[in-house]
């Protein structure tokens, strides 16, 4: 792991908000040195796992630059 990835830190069940049509929600806190991110989402542990890890994953690349944020198409001009 190269220094200061960002990685899962938790992932816990919680109460659903108000309104909430499923029973099973999760919490997850991902870390990356001092920067804390917590996010909230339907399903099962397994689930909300699979979730914060692709997350993680995206971050990563993101900072190691490997995934841009558009993608840059130049046309043709027309000639008339």
């Amino acid at each position: 792991m190269i220094e200061n990835d960002f990685h899962i830190s938790s992932v816990q069940p919680m109460e659903p908000p108000a309104g909430s049509d499923s029973a099973e929600w999760h919490s997850y806190v991902i870390v990356q040195g001092s920067n804390t991110i917590r996010g909230f989402r339907e399903g099962s542990l397994k689930t909300v796992t699979n979730a914060a890890e692709v997350i993680v994953t995206q971050l990563n690349e993101r900072r190691m630059g490997k995934r841009a944020r558009a993608q840059l198409v130049i046309a043709k001009s027309k000639k008339t």
